[in-house]
């Protein structure tokens, strides 16, 4: 059996002895050290946090953006769509007003034209009718 005597007291003495002077030299730095560290590991999940909540933030008013861009866009495409298609119809009024005038004139002329052959085949009518009268007579008329 073991038997206590004054070695123990003395081991005791060692061993707490030897347990404050490691806490002054080995566990106490190292538990700076750990609270440094966890105090700079905080505060860089904490900027992370906020720069992850800006980023969020951006890419909503991105989004946002987007979409006004998208709208504005589309409304200016319609916009010049509507312009196009007003300018079509003037060109194509002017065309048709233009081509009506051509038509016209060309109506005109072809009257004309025809009133002068008729004319003349009016003058000549009464040669052809004699001749013709000649011809199938088969004598002067």
């Amino acid at each position: 059996m073991i038997m206590p005597d004054y070695t123990l007291f003395l081991q005791l003495a060692n061993f707490l002895f030897l347990l404050f002077i490691l806490n002054i030299i080995l566990y106490r730095p190292v538990r700076q050290i750990l609270g440094k560290r966890k105090t700079e590991i905080d505060g860089l999940q904490n900027s992370v946090n906020e720069l992850e909540g800006n980023a969020n933030r951006f890419a909503g008013e991105l989004e946002e953006s987007k979409a006004k861009a998208k709208k504005t866009g589309y409304q200016e495409k319609e916009s010049l769509k509507n312009q196009g298609l007003e300018e079509e119809k003037t060109l194509l009024k002017e065309a048709a007003s233009a081509s009506g005038e051509r038509m016209g004139q060309a109506r005109t002329e072809m009257e004309k034209k025809l009133l002068e052959a008729r004319g003349a085949l009016e003058k000549e009518l009464h040669l052809f009718s004699k001749e013709l009268a000649e011809k199938i007579l088969g004598r002067s008329v």
